[in-house]
């Protein structure tokens, strides 16, 4: 084989393994979100429960199921005394099962700024989540999270419903 073929098989056979990868790691990502919209439908307690139970220990400023090592998990973040907080409710009793102090790192900054998306809106996030699902009939919430739109408070609700997720915005007046 000579030199410019060895050269071009080289580089077809290292764009073949690159394009692979990213097709694996795409279908990895989508196997998660149907399984994560799965875990949702499943739940016994939604997340404006979820909410409520948070709100026990500071001002909602966010909510999400999540999977954590395989496991479904309720995390609301809250804020309290200008305090961040992770707090884990039982999907199942929606008691609090733990709170953590958010104080550094990347959690502390969404916190931050999900903090400072909800002191630009009067709507709680509870009213939006009710809001997104009044328009989206046999889906289920599976997070809610503030964030500045032009300069607006919205809310992104990310609804579930089979295997499918879907997100919408809603305003916080």
């Amino acid at each position: 084989m000579n030199t410019t073929r060895k050269a071009w098989l080289v580089t077809a056979l290292a764009a073949a393994a690159v394009c692979w990868g990213s097709t694996l790691a795409a279908q990895e990502e989508e196997g998660s979100h149907g399984a994560l919209a799965k875990a949702v439908m499943s739940a016994r307690v939604p997340l404006e429960r979820g909410l409520a139970a948070g709100a026990s220990h500071g001002q909602p400023i966010s909510a999400k199921f999540e999977m954590e090592e395989g496991q479904l998990q309720l995390s609301v973040y809250t804020v309290k005394d200008r305090k961040f907080f992770e707090v884990i409710v039982d999907h199942n009793t929606g008691r609090v099962v733990k709170v953590e102090p958010i104080a550094e790192g990347e959690d502390y900054t969404a916190a931050q700024s999900q903090s400072a998306a909800m002191g630009e809106g009067k709507e709680s996030l509870r009213a939006a989540v009710e809001k997104a699902l009044r328009s989206n009939a046999g889906f289920r919430a599976a997070s809610v999270t503030p964030s500045l739109n032009d300069g607006r408070a919205v809310a992104d609700v990310t609804l579930a419903k089979g295997e499918e997720l879907k997100t919408v915005l809603v305003p916080l007046r």
